[in-house]
């Protein structure tokens, strides 16, 4: 399926308040890597090849329709000096020492998330082929908690504004961190299929399992690449291109949401993958290749400096620019040394994933996407095959163990019901939408029913829209 290069109309979203969120003084979460990313893009000329566009802050209203009205309302009215409130929301609400309540909290998620909803608005006017929000791509976020530094879920906010017109939207994350908060939204719908590729077994969040597929409707339709530490950039591509490849020939998707979290970068501060920055952009390269409708986000990445190359560097790749590996005189110049090169070399360390375990991975991905029909969203899908043993453990997957609970379905039963509900509304017809679609069309489902009624209850249950 991958298609004739041709050159792509790329819009690129940006505020500078975004890049003044601080997080804390120890907390390895440094916005400041927006700016630098920022500052890089416009000294290396990158702006005169993008439309720069004017973000919209995310309204209550908007990041309400997946998070939970008394979620949203914490977030706006708390600040650091309520030590009391957030002692007493600290369980509810996850906020903490990973998720801590900083000045300015609200406005940051209404700005990133703004960002990636305004990306997905001019995507689906029309207006561009690729749309770039590197403030984006914060995946832990769930339905009424913050998780993994992540307060608002923005990808998922904008693959349902992608589904207000698209029936079919893939979800591909190349984050370290598997994409937990994304696949539980979607976890029972057919009409998003996502697929994570991540380091997996004592590593946060701690899912991400290779038998972990969907649930219901959506059942084949999260796919897991789960991967061992040190994978370089040979092996990365070898089962990347292979199961991208084979998404985008069955499931066909309209557009496409690509997270390309930074710390899978080699040398990253939390990472321990060992991909070079020309590995990482060669899975924006391979996945751009195919001329469908694509949202370019950010996500992790805690060794800043090479933060900013990297996603500098994807970048020029979406406009189709070669970029000098000396770095221009920049703002942060300073940090880039002592090579002050647009580069991230890999690192001499030991690769976990031998061709047996890749092997494994690889075949067990590919025979679970026969599964999907091509091009046919709610057909019911069949049954998996029976369990193949790791080669290294010898334990069975995807029998016994199996992590799709009902707990765990419920939680994304809300994005999940509002994709099936929007997909009975949709015209025939509709191509395209306006540069701010109201949603006034849109028939929503009645969420705070749809979870009485699972309570306790068969969390494949699906209710009428």
């Amino acid at each position: 399926m991958e298609a004739t290069r041709r050159k792509s109309r790329v819009s690129y979203f940006y505020h500078d308040e975004l890049g003044l969120a601080h997080y804390g003084p120890q907390h390895p979460m440094k916005p400041t890597r927006l700016r630098m990313t920022h500052n890089l893009v416009l000294n290396y000329g990158l702006y005169k090849r993008l439309d720069i566009c004017t973000l919209t802050p995310a309204t209550p209203h908007e990041m309400a329709k997946f998070h939970s009205d008394d979620y949203i309302d914490f977030l706006a009215r708390v600040s650091p000096d309520m030590t009391e409130e957030i002692a007493r929301s600290q369980h509810r609400y996850n906020v903490g020492e990973d998720c801590p309540v900083f000045e300015g909290l609200f406005e940051f998620c209404s700005l990133s998330a703004g960002g990636s909803l305004s990306a997905a608005r001019r995507l689906l006017a029309g207006h561009t082929d690729i749309a770039i929000n590197w403030s984006g791509g914060l995946h832990h976020a769930k339905k009424g908690e913050a998780s993994g530094f992540c307060y608002i879920n923005d990808i998922v906010l904008a693959i349902l504004e992608l589904l207000r017109v698209h029936r079919r939207v893939l979800y591909i994350d190349i984050d370290i961190h598997h994409g937990d908060g994304v696949e539980e939204a979607f976890f029972t719908t057919d009409r998003v299929m996502t697929c994570s590729f991540h380091k997996y077994g004592e590593y946060f969040p701690g899912s991400g399992d290779i038998s972990d597929r969907g649930a219901g409707a959506g059942k084949h339709y999260a796919v897991n690449v789960p991967l061992r530490g040190g994978i370089n950039d040979a092996n990365y591509q070898a089962i990347f291109k292979p199961v991208v490849r084979a998404i985008m020939e069955r499931y066909r998707p309209d557009a496409v949401v690509l997270q390309c979290g930074a710390d899978s970068l080699s040398g990253d501060r939390l990472g321990c993958f060992n991909l070079s920055l020309d590995g990482h952009g060669a899975a924006v390269e391979y996945v751009k290749s195919f001329n469908v409708p694509l949202l370019l986000l950010g996500g992790g990445g805690y060794t800043i400096r090479n933060v900013a190359r990297a996603w500098t560097h994807e970048t020029a790749i979406a406009v189709g620019a070669q970029l000098p590996r000396d770095l221009p005189n920049n703002d942060f110049f300073a940090n880039y040394g002592p090579t002050y090169k647009l580069d991230v070399p890999a690192a001499h360390m030991h690769d976990h994933n031998d061709a047996a375990y890749l092997d494994f991975v690889r075949t067990r991905v590919l025979e679970e996407l026969r599964h999907i029909v091509p091009a046919a969203p709610s057909v019911t899908a069949t049954e998996t095959t029976p369990a193949e043993r790791d080669p290294e453990t010898g334990r069975e997957q995807g029998l016994g163990d199996d992590r799709n609970d009902a707990a765990r379905r419920r939680a994304g039963h809300i994005a999940a019901a509002a994709a099936d509900g929007w997909t009975a509304t949709r015209r025939a017809d509709r191509d395209t939408c306006g540069s701010q679609p109201d949603g006034s069309d849109v028939a929503m489902i009645d969420h705070a029913a749809y979870e009485r009624a699972t309570e306790g209850g068969d969390p494949d249950a699906r209710p009428a829209a």
